[in-house]
């Protein structure tokens, strides 16, 4: 299933300092919700992510890279791909984001246009899915970049930088935002970091209505797999 997703959200910072934090991949990647990253290598980035919908479990692991770099006009393209660890459905996206000075001084408006593609059981979900999540997503994403900037800029300007209340006078955290803790390392300023689930939870990111419309898609799919799993195991039974 084929999707074409538009998404926005603002950092409180200037554009040419918000190009730069958005560019270091390893450091905002725990503000996504259930995304990791194993390593980076120029501009090839390798991750994974983790999905939870009620009774249905889902893990990929996959490669993004950078095919444009604009830093005078302040534009990424990223291609991505990924597939299932216990599965045979794939994902891939084509992401252009472009970066241009907020309504409120000294903040960067973020756009971004995603070309998506899923294969397997995400694609059951529907078109109508689909924008909500990434919408609630990205949300969430932007909530927990903010306090980390935040924290970033406040950070050494006292409190105790190993507490979690030392993180939230530093930077404060939007509504609906993961909890935060802050580090210090010998050569970096205190920096404010989600303490995110294993998992993105999509009934949790997307509330009691939503839950109601993919719960009986969910448990049809869940046990679909353990059906299909039965039948795997009775057939090698038979074999044997």
């Amino acid at each position: 299933m084929a999707i074409e997703l538009d998404n926005s959200f603002t950092v409180p910072v200037p554009p040419e300092q918000a190009w730069e934090v958005l560019l270091d991949v390893e450091r905002i990647a725990p503000c996504m919700p259930g995304a990791s990253v194993t390593s980076v290598e120029g501009d090839e980035v390798a991750g994974q992510v983790k999905v939870k919908l009620g009774p249905l479990s889902l893990a990929y692991k996959g490669t993004a890279k950078f095919t444009e770099k604009d830093q005078e006009n302040h534009t990424i393209a990223i291609e991505a791909s990924g597939k299932e660890t216990r599965g045979a459905g794939t994902a891939s996206a084509t992401v252009q984001a472009g970066l241009k000075p907020a309504d409120e001084e000294g903040h960067t408006l973020v756009s971004i246009h995603t070309a998506l593609n899923v294969t397997g059981r995400p694609a059951q979900f529907g078109r109508s899915l689909l924008p909500e999540v990434s919408g609630k997503l990205i949300a969430q994403f932007a909530s927990n970049l903010e306090a980390m900037i935040a924290g970033g800029a406040n950070g050494g300007e006292g409190g105790d930088p190993g507490s979690e209340a030392a993180g939230a006078a530093a930077g404060g955290v939007a509504e609906g935002a993961s909890p935060v803790t802050v580090i210090r390392t010998p050569t970096e300023p205190s920096m404010v970091l989600p303490q995110q689930e294993d998992s993105l939870n999509l009934i949790k990111l997307v509330g009691v209505p939503v839950l109601k419309r993919v719960i009986p898609i969910a448990a049809g799919a869940a046990a679909l797999a353990i059906f299909t799993r039965f039948l795997r195991n009775r057939l090698r039974h038979s074999k044997s």
